[in-house]
């Protein structure tokens, strides 16, 4: 080859191999061009729904595009998962990260993807505790008392649940493993049936979600123990955490972004900074407040940590369980 042709073919072998760096920072520069679905594995109404539609809606304002909350339901999560997993992975469609994906992974044996390596974390965007409730006419007004009574009562406590592997039925059988106790686990198809059952004396402790326990607590139909995050929460503020008596027990339920693996990281890092971004604005930090919930801003890497911790933490917790998909 002589030298002008060879000169002229390592130029343009040097740009050709540029080009898909800089068709990724031009891609991620206009982003989003078009709409973003924001894929959601529980129906619309609840706490994890309000979430994706206050993000939502913060996205579209900040980005020109409508990020567009897409509800599909089934297997824990699972199916919402999945079909952000087989999605093309150009930022359009996104996934609506819970506490579910870091329990399904050790709860189910067979799930057709593995959601650390195969979903890329973007940000998180909130916590929120559970709270350890009893109806007002048990015995127990303390956790020390809870315990106590639960161990003088062998196999006569109950706990519900909104159904096996849920953050309620997780959270309560992380209780029981570092408290010592046994209580029979009643599962529900949901946390509703759960609380009317409580209030009906059916059966007699329920850790629940902060924000679908508030309407009770303050009517006066349930009686709060604890919360089950490391500080107490800002809408029960007299209320102590179980690690005030249990020595290390922390439990919360998160929420999150998600995208499929190899989304290109100039896209996760916009999508990162957006998110942050509302995370502080008072407004929308005043509405996730509302819902009992504290912004849980950072790196996407520090939402990658976290989802590992808690995929590692649940992994025991279900272990200990015995606990088996339905």
């Amino acid at each position: 080859m002589k030298l002008p042709h060879r000169r002229q073919f390592l130029h343009l072998t040097v740009g050709a191999a540029a080009l898909p760096a800089v068709s990724r920072f031009a891609c991620a520069q206009d982003y989003p061009t078009r709409p973003v679905r924001l894929i959601v594995g529980f129906a619309p109404g609840g706490t994890t729904d309000i979430t994706a539609r206050l993000i939502g809606q913060w996205l579209s304002e900040r980005l020109g595009q409508q990020f567009v909350i897409e509800n599909r339901t089934g297997a824990a999560t699972n199916i919402a998962t999945e079909a952000v997993v087989r999605a093309p992975a150009d930022g359009y469609t996104l996934l609506l990260v819970t506490a579910s994906n870091a329990i399904n992974a050790t709860l189910y044996d067979k799930l057709s993807f593995n959601f650390i390596r195969d979903i890329a974390p973007v940000a998180g965007i909130i916590r929120y505790p559970l709270v350890m409730q009893v109806n007002p006419t048990f015995p127990a007004t303390t956790v020390p008392e809870f315990i106590s009574y639960v161990k003088s009562n062998p196999g006569k406590i109950s706990y519900g649940s909104g159904g096996i592997g849920t953050s309620i039925h997780v959270a309560s059988e992380l209780f029981k493993m570092m408290a010592g106790v046994d209580m029979i686990h009643v599962p529900y198809r949901g946390g509703a049936p759960a609380m009317t059952d409580l209030m009906a004396g059916q059966v007699q402790v329920v850790f629940n979600p902060v924000p679908e326990s508030m309407e009770f607590i303050r009517a006066g139909k349930l009686r709060p123990l604890a919360v089950t995050t490391a500080t107490r929460s800002e809408v029960l503020p007299d209320v102590p955490t179980v690690g005030d008596f249990v020595p290390g027990y922390e439990a919360s339920a998160l929420q999150g972004i998600g995208a499929p693996k190899e989304t290109p990281a100039e896209i996760v890092d916009k999508l990162n900074r957006e998110i942050n971004a509302g995370l502080v604005d008072p407004k929308l930090k005043a509405r996730f407040a509302d819902l009992g919930a504290a912004v849980f801003p950072g790196s996407s890497s520090d939402f990658a940590k976290f989802i590992a911790t808690e995929t590692e933490k649940w992994a025991k917790v279900i272990k200990f369980s015995g606990a088996k998909a339905d």
